[in-house]
């Protein structure tokens, strides 16, 4: 961690309430990103982002400096995104599948409007993508973590982010090319 942001979070610690709101100031885009390329951009988002900052508040003593801070809060973000993906799939499950959809996932002016533009067309197909993939994608090419960040962040051997990301890259093709109407 450089000496500024280890200054920073020292008066943090010591209950200084700007040096906190420093380090959200300076941490709130990634951690929003990461949310947001998890989860998609919705409701929860916000209520993600601060959540992510009161558990790092909480443990804030705990957080011994081994990583960068940013990387400590990306790990906070994925891990509430991921139970909030848990959740909706267990409330999916009690609910049932619901109405049933046509084969083509775009289904609304909107929809096709936002994916008619390249970012809105991956970030409809991450949100097709199982989380396990999405969040090595998001960590990878979207926040541009190094390999080694990337496993460190989600606990895993750089192997297994490796595969994940070449899995996930060639699922997220199959997905856009299938909004695209294009058979591979």
């Amino acid at each position: 961690m450089n000496p500024v942001e280890d200054e920073i979070l020292q008066r943090a610690r010591r209950g200084d309430e700007d040096a906190f709101r420093e380090i959200i100031r300076q941490h709130e885009h990634q951690v929003a990103a990461t949310v947001i390329g998890i989860l998609g951009n919705g409701p929860e988002v916000d209520d993600l982002g601060q959540e992510t900052f009161v558990q790092f508040y909480r443990s804030m003593d705990r957080f011994r400096g081994d990583s960068e801070l940013g990387t400590y809060l990306t790990r906070i973000a994925i891990n509430l995104s991921l139970n909030e993906l848990k959740r909706r799939k267990r409330f999916t499950q009690f609910l049932g599948p619901g109405p049933p959809r046509n084969r083509n996932p775009v289904h609304n002016q909107k929809e096709q409007e936002t994916a008619a533009d390249v970012k809105g067309l991956v970030r409809l197909g991450l949100q097709r993508l199982p989380a396990d993939f999405r969040s090595v994608i998001v960590l990878r090419l979207i926040d541009g973590y190094s390999t080694r960040e990337t496993a460190d962040i989600l606990r895993l051997p750089q192997g297994t982010v490796l595969s994940r990301l070449a899995r996930g890259q060639a699922k997220l093709k199959e997905i856009i090319d299938g909004m695209n109407g294009h058979t591979s």
